[in-house]
């Protein structure tokens, strides 16, 4: 089946006590069990271990990923922690993306670190780097792309064919994409990892994560660690999620469409020094966003003249675009990491990552495009 297809209809099926055409929102906390020698025949026991409006979600997730089953959460996090949980134990190495949501480079340095796993945190974006990066004790490569917020892209094919040969699980948070423009399955990763709060949601209503897993022995054991640590998505953010699939190719291309037609205005203002997107032809991957996804997605970022204050002031003055600390929805949301989503991580780091003290991350909704575009010139002279 095509994409579209898969995005309205994988997963799911007809209640078949009602007909009812989308999946019921099973609100159960239990399941009655026919017997003890019948115990769990429905496949459902009790929410915290699975449930049947959430496992329709996990349905669609690995169809819509390529995978072979995937396993959904409460959140973005609790996803990359299910992730580094199951395959990590102390005395173990992995490599993570250089540049990485402000929360996966918290837990991984500040949380696991404590219970001696070791990370190294490297330009992903050069094979030969990772590849140097290996050891005995690594077990995981954890990339993001594009990361956020510079954008920065992973060669996810030949990040891919560095850890297989190592006999190392490669996993991919491919939250900025979305499986309508990127499949990292397809590109030789192990598993792929979701904020489903961003563009899978797209209406800024839940809260929500998923991994997908290219082999059944991987999904094991992420289900195990999201039943033992409770995990799992609430089955009314599942119905939800399920709903804002449906519309997320549509979506998708609306809003990088948009994207691009800001990027570009923003390029040839005189208040900004630099404009991230790797749909333009100055963005330094431009070659390799054209060769391993479909689409450039809905984020930008641009600096501003002036540095941290004048990237404060322009938070203040902007009018239509929402000053929100999400991405991927239909609204137009805006942000300064500096102060924001990165403000706790050391500035050295940041710096060496690319977050100046001047960027601005958009992500670019679905409004009328002239609007968003009169909305930061207006704000941009105004600073």
């Amino acid at each position: 089946m095509g994409f579209r297809t898969d995005q309205i209809h994988a997963g799911v099926e007809p209640d078949p006590t009602t007909g009812a055409i989308i999946t019921p929102i099973y609100q159960s906390t239990t399941f009655v069990q026919e017997s003890v020698d019948g115990y769990m025949e429905k496949g459902f026991s009790y929410t915290r271990a699975g449930n049947p409006t959430v496992a329709a979600f996990e349905r669609r997730m690995a169809a819509l990923e390529g995978g072979v089953a995937a396993t959904a959460y409460g959140s973005g996090m609790a996803a990359t922690v299910s992730v580094m949980m199951a395959l990590l134990n102390a005395g173990d190495h992995a490599i993570v993306s250089d540049v990485v949501y402000g929360g996966t480079h918290r837990f991984a340095a500040q949380v696991l670190s404590r219970f001696g796993v070791e990370f190294s945190f490297v330009d992903t974006s050069r094979p030969e780097v990772v590849e140097a990066a290996m050891r005995a004790e690594t077990k995981l490569v954890f990339t993001e792309t594009p990361a956020n917020p510079t954008l920065k892209l992973t060669d996810l094919a030949a990040i891919s064919e560095i850890a297989s040969s190592a006999g190392v699980v490669h996993a991919v948070d491919n939250t900025f994409l979305s499986p309508y423009y990127q499949r990292p399955i397809e590109l030789g990763a192990d598993v792929v990892v979701h904020a489903t709060t961003k563009y899978l949601d797209g209406h800024n209503a839940t809260l929500g994560g998923a991994v997908v897993a290219a082999d059944p022995a991987l999904d094991e054991r992420f289900r195990f660690i999201m039943k033992s640590m409770g995990l799992i998505m609430s089955p009314q953010v599942a119905w939800l999620t399920l709903q804002g699939t449906k519309t997320l190719s549509e979506r998708m291309d609306r809003q990088s469409a948009n994207a691009m037609a800001v990027a570009t205005f923003l390029e040839s203002h005189p208040k900004v020094e630099r404009v991230g997107y790797p749909g333009l032809a100055s963005f330094p991957q431009h070659d390799l966003a054209q060769r391993q996804a479909s689409g450039f997605g809905a984020m930008a970022w641009f600096e501003v003249v002036g540095g941290v204050q004048a990237g404060k002031d322009l938070m203040g003055a902007v009018e239509l675009w929402s000053l929100a600390e999400n991405l991927g929805s239909v609204e137009s949301l805006i942000t300064h990491p500096v102060t924001m989503t990165h403000g706790d991580m050391p500035r050295d780091a940041r710096l060496a990552a690319g977050i100046t003290d001047g960027l601005v991350r958009l992500s670019v909704g679905m409004e009328d495009v002239e609007d968003l575009i009169e909305d930061l010139d207006k704000a941009l002279a105004s600073i």
